[in-house]
């Protein structure tokens, strides 16, 4: 890493990490839940809020559960659907509290903190070495990371969880490890900002200086110095798309029983870590062999 990177990762504060994540709450039931999620997330620093198709608006209830966060109900935006909320994110955790039929790498909140924080700095040192980077374009802006939250009676289906590239699960009583949404948000985004306040103290020595949590129970492989940014959930979703279209063309699935396929795909993508020279080279030979 060169000096200019060093001095982009070391000078980075609590908040320029935390204003890289938002918090995406999915098909939530009350709105009194999203106004406790919107306090617990001010609280611990966030201040970014989306709501996914949510079954009643943001109300009154909303708004007297919030007390501090009333400002970040405010900014919060409406999606209509998970895809268009996480479209421009590069990296998606999901909060589940068990293993499902495709299951991604399953890490502590302290270990999500660790790959979120070391996929920014990764970030900022590749903008700060290479000059080339328009740092205007919406892929070489500040990293843009999404934390999932499910309904309050089911969570995540298996089709959304299969977006995040990683599972949070909060150590609870095994014998009803179910947390109210809002709770979840409080816990999770806790421990985000104790690590944010570590790691801004420690970030000139993050090679050397790597959590014990965070290396007891995942190996993970986290994208280093790339030459390229990363590529957003959109363009994952796009090549899974693609990819998938071509094996039914060319007679390797049946669009008829797909089953897990795109799923597998999406994992593969996630697990690949792609970036956006590797993206183009990928889509291009989809499209000859589309054609040929």
């Amino acid at each position: 890493m060169s000096n200019d990177a060093s001095l982009a990762v070391s000078s980075r504060t609590v908040n320029d990490y935390l204003d890289c994540l938002q918090v995406v709450m999915v098909n939530t039931t009350l709105p009194a839940n999203i106004g406790s999620a919107a306090r617990a997330m001010h609280t611990m620093g966030l201040s970014r809020l989306t709501v996914v198709d949510p079954k009643l608006p943001i109300d009154e209830t909303s708004v007297s559960h919030a007390a501090g966060g009333n400002e970040l109900l405010s900014s919060a935006l409406i999606a209509p659907t998970l895809e268009s909320a996480i479209s421009g994110c590069q990296l998606v955790f999901a909060a589940s509290s068990r293993s499902r039929h495709m299951p991604r790498p399953v890490v502590t909140p302290t270990q999500a903190a660790k790959i979120m924080f070391d996929f920014i700095d990764a970030q900022a040192a590749l903008g700060a070495d290479d000059s080339s980077v328009d740092t205007s374009s919406a892929t070489s802006s500040k990293p843009n990371i999404a934390i999932l939250f499910g309904r309050e009676d089911r969570g995540l289906t298996n089709e959304e969880l299969a977006y995040a590239d990683y599972h949070i699960q909060i150590d609870a009583n095994p014998a009803y490890p179910v947390l109210n949404v809002a709770s979840a948000v409080q816990v999770i985004a806790s421990f985000i900002f104790a690590y944010a306040q570590t790691h801004t103290q420690t970030a000139d020595s993050l090679d050397s200086d790597t959590s014990t949590d965070a290396q007891s129970t995942i190996n993970v492989n986290l994208r280093q110095q790339w030459d390229e940014p990363a590529i957003n959930q959109q363009q994952l979703q796009q090549l899974t798309q693609r990819t998938t279209d071509l094996m039914v063309q060319r007679g390797l699935a049946n669009s008829e029983h797909l089953k897990s396929l795109p799923s597998r795909l999406s994992r593969l993508g996630s697990r690949l870590q792609l970036d956006q020279k590797e993206y183009q080279l990928l889509s291009a030979l989809i499209a000859k062999l589309s054609k040929d």
